[in-house]
C-alpha cells in the first residue's frame, strides 16, 4: 500500500527501542511522531493527521491502558497495543478498552509494519459500488466506516466496524471464529486465545444486546456467531 500519507504515533518510553522502531518505519516510507509518556500520547493521538497509534501499555506514570481508554472515548483512530507481558489478560484488557490490535515484545519490526498496514487499511476502508448496507434495524456506510442502529450512531472502532460489516454481509449465516478472523483480517492467534470473543462482546454491548437474550448478534454454541437480519424478534 502507499505509505506517503500514513502518519504513525509511536508511544514508547524505551528510548533505544523507540529510535530503532522509528528508523525502521521511516525507512519504509511512514511518517512517525514519537512520544514517551501518556499525557503526550493523548495530546498527539487526538491530532486529525494521525492515522495509527502504536501504544506501549507499560508506560511510567499514566499507563497505556488509561491512554487507550481516553483516546477511544474521543477518537476512532486505530490503536495497536504493545505489551512486554505474555499474560493473555493484558491483551484482553487492551482489546476491551478499544485497541484494534496488539503485539507482544520482543517483536519483529516487519511484523509491526504489517500490523500497521492492516489496521490502516481497515480504517480507510474500500467503498464498493454499494456504500450503504442495511440489515434490518442496522445501516452501515462502508465509505465513512460508520453504522447506525434505529438511526442512532454506533461508536465503533475500525476493527469492530470490520466485524460488523462481515456479519452484515453474511446476515442470517453462522460464521465460525476462524472465518470471522479471516474475513475481517484479524490475527491468526486470536482464534486460540479467544480474544475474538472479547471483540464480539464489546460489539454486542454497543448494539444493546443482552448476552442472555441476544436480539441482533447471536452466539451459536460450538459453531460461531450470526447477525440476525430480523433483529426485532428475540
Amino acid at each position: 500500500m502507499e505509505h506517503a500519507r500514513l502518519h504513525v504515533l509511536l508511544v514508547e518510553d524505551d528510548a533505544k527501542l523507540a529510535r530503532l522502531t522509528r528508523d525502521y518505519l521511516e525507512h519504509h516510507g511512514l511518517l512517525v511522531t514519537s512520544v514517551a509518556d501518556g499525557n503526550s500520547a493523548v495530546r498527539e493521538g487526538l491530532r486529525a493527521d494521525i492515522d495509527v497509534v502504536v501504544l506501549d501499555l507499560m508506560l511510567p506514570g499514566r499507563d497505556g491502558f488509561d491512554v487507550c481508554r481516553e483516546l477511544r472515548s474521543k477518537s476512532h483512530v486505530p490503536i495497536i497495543a504493545v505489551t512486554a507481558r505474555v499474560d493473555v489478560a493484558d491483551r484482553v484488557l487492551g482489546l476491551t478498552l478499544g485497541a484494534d490490535d496488539y503485539v507482544t515484545k520482543p517483536f519483529a519490526a516487519r511484523e509491526l509494519l504489517a500490523r500497521i498496514e492492516a489496521v490502516a487499511r481497515r480504517a480507510q476502508g474500500r467503498a464498493g459500488p454499494e456504500a450503504q448496507l442495511r440489515v434490518g434495524r442496522l445501516q452501515l456506510d462502508t465509505a465513512s466506516l460508520t453504522a447506525t442502529l434505529d438511526g442512532r450512531a454506533l461508536q465503533l472502532t475500525a476493527y469492530e466496524f470490520a466485524l460488523l460489516r462481515v456479519l452484515a454481509d453474511n446476515a442470517g449465516r453462522v460464521l465460525s471464529r476462524e472465518r470471522l478472523l479471516e474475513l475481517a483480517k484479524g490475527n491468526a492467534d486470536e482464534a486460540f486465545d479467544r480474544s475474538i470473543d472479547v471483540r464480539i462482546s464489546r460489539l454486542r454491548q454497543k448494539l444493546g444486546d443482552d448476552p442472555r437474550h441476544p436480539v441482533l448478534l447471536k452466539t451459536v454454541r460450538g459453531s460461531g456467531y450470526l447477525l440476525n437480519p430480523r433483529g426485532d424478534e428475540g
